[in-house]
């Protein structure tokens, strides 16, 4: 069978073409023997060849520093050029990755002209202003500046100083200079803008003030025939504490003097001072110091009273405390123990004739024992026991009566502080007094003691006090005067300036040894308009009234005031 045979000159053209093909292939390989080839057994092939379409290189600037990363996640058991030889199926549907491509080279000048294009953009879109950051609240309730905060703020700009339309309105505010003075603090909101707020000498604040006051009492004696009289009153006092981190002291000094117009018999004074101080000698344990002095004299209407009187006797009262309390954790007790003497002046008669009143002098020596128990934060109950004796300067008084005497009392309640709308305590308890003389009968019965203020809402308080005591008498056969009294006080702000004020006083006078029982009664109305924190106007009308269980003592008064408060 014949065979096919070539030419010559078809033969020798595919030889030359592939004796170049071959030539071509080697010195490729020279020239770049670093670079692996396509058909080396590499897993991820050449880099450089054609299979670098399934790779994503890094890729770097000018300067070297990387670009970007290939976000390409290869299949398991596959290479970085994307061969899957798993054999498993993969999903349909799959979003590719939206991750951003970066070129170097020529590309690079088309991605910088399209960023400045998007900023400009972005320029050309309102700027929202900056989030505020939180501010701390301070220990007075307001918030204090953003300790914080940057030097340079985004502040708004001013109005008509935005440079261009589209502008962000808030622009980046330059540091102050070196020598200007720091920014002012922002003020705090006062609550009590018409209070005085005194006078700071050293570590003491003092906060003095005066009242002159004016106006019109139908009874001032207090008596059945009453006789009305024009009178005025001149009332200073001084309120001062100290600043120490230790320590305190602090003082209260009130004083007054009525003059009558139509009834000088009826002029009188009055003083109560106050001085108390705390020693913290360890942080549970302290010194609580007291000192008091009073001026004063029998209240009008009285039964002490003497008849016919050309002024009223004046008595002073001083004396102080000291007591030692300390603190385990929520227990809290404390004892303390003082003396106090009161002193009566001579009775001045109508007909210039006096008398002494050296038998109503006596000196009083007391203690008490209080402890405490922390409950709540807002509750504290307490247990208190405490006594007294009286001593007169007269063993036996004018009337030959041993008014020398002993007393004792119980007492239990609890304080009060639930979120600042209640405050105060409240106390129920057991009193009685024994007297050396055995025909003088003992003062006995059920005490009960209140300071409860009640905030009903942030322009009304009401405010209950109540107090039970022994007092002396010099009536002959008459023990003591066992009293007990109730006040209930009730303050609205129609504005902060303009306050009005309400009061309802209940008082019973049992008269131990005798058939005499006194209620006593009296209602006020008064309005106080501050002016400034140093001067306030105010006016009262009040209606005081008796009823006694003896004939001929009943009495019923009004009075008008008018006054006028200089603080400081």
């Amino acid at each position: 069978m014949p065979r096919l045979r070539l030419s010559p000159l078809p033969v020798a053209l595919r030889v030359g073409a592939l004796a170049a093909l071959l030539a071509g292939s080697i010195a490729g390989a020279f020239a770049e023997s670093s670079s692996p080839s396509l058909l080396r057994p590499e897993l991820y092939g050449d880099p450089k060849g054609p299979a670098a379409r399934f790779q994503k290189a890094k890729t770097k600037d000018t300067r070297g520093d990387i670009l970007s990363i290939s976000t390409f996640q290869p299949a398991s058991g596959a290479g970085t050029t994307g061969f899957d030889s798993s054999g498993k199926r993969k999903a349909k549907g799959k979003a590719r990755s939206r991750a951003p491509k970066f070129v170097a080279g020529k590309d690079r000048e088309k991605d910088k002209g399209r960023d400045q294009g998007s900023e400009k953009a972005k320029a050309q879109m309102p700027a929202a202003p900056p989030p505020p950051l939180p501010s701390p609240v301070s220990r007075y309730g307001s918030p204090d500046p953003n300790p914080y905060a940057p030097t340079r703020l985004a502040v708004p700009r001013p109005a008509g100083g935005v440079a261009r339309k589209g502008a962000s309105p808030y622009y980046v505010a330059p540091d102050p200079p070196p020598d200007a003075p720091p920014p002012r603090r922002r003020a705090i909101p006062d609550d009590t803008p018409f209070d005085p707020i005194g006078v700071q000498v050293g570590a003491f604040n003092f906060k003095p003030a005066i009242e002159l006051s004016g106006g019109y009492d139908t009874n001032p004696a207090r008596t059945q025939q009453a006789t009305p009289s024009w009178y005025s009153v001149v009332a200073p006092e001084l309120k001062f504490n100290s600043n120490w981190s230790r320590h305190e002291f602090t003082g209260d000094l009130r004083g007054s003097y009525y003059s009558y117009e139509n009834l000088p018999t009826q002029n009188r004074p009055n003083l109560d001072g106050k001085l108390t101080g705390r020693i913290d000698v360890t942080r549970d344990t302290r010194v609580d110091l007291e000192t008091k002095y009073l001026i004063g004299t029998d209240n009008p209407g009285s039964p002490n009273i003497q008849a016919g009187l050309a002024k009223l006797p004046i008595f002073q009262t001083f004396g102080g405390t000291a007591g030692l309390g300390h603190r385990s954790n929520r227990f809290d007790i404390a004892a303390k123990s003082g003396v106090d003497r009161t002193i009566y002046q001579d009775s001045t008669f109508t007909d210039g004739s006096t008398a002494s009143n050296e038998d109503r002098n006596y000196n009083r020596y007391n203690a008490q024992l209080r402890g405490s128990y922390e409950l709540t934060p807002g509750m504290k109950p307490f247990l208190e026991v405490g006594g007294d004796r009286r001593v007169h300067d007269l063993e036996v008084d004018f009337s030959g009566f041993r008014r020398n005497s002993d007393g004792r009392y119980v007492k239990g309640g609890t304080t009060f502080e639930f979120t600042r709308i209640l405050t105060g305590d409240v106390a129920v308890g057991w009193l009685t007094r024994h007297y050396e003389d055995a025909t003088l009968l003992s003062i006995k019965g059920l005490t009960f003691d209140a300071s409860l203020t009640w905030a009903m809402s942030a322009l009304t308080a009401a405010k209950l006090t109540a107090v039970t005591r022994a007092d002396e008498s010099r009536v002959p056969g008459v023990s003591g005067v066992f009293t007990r009294e109730v006040t209930l006080q009730v303050d609205h702000a129609f504005r902060r300036w303009l306050l009005a004020t309400g009061k309802l006083v209940y008082g019973n006078d049992d008269y131990v040894g005798s058939d005499r029982d006194d209620n006593r009664y009296s209602a006020s109305a008064a309005i106080t308009y501050k002016l400034t924190r140093d001067l306030w106007l105010k006016s009262e009308y009040r209606h005081d009234w008796l009823r006694s269980s003896v004939a001929g003592s009943n009495y019923d008064a009004d009075v008008i005031l008018f006054t006028l408060r200089a603080q400081r």
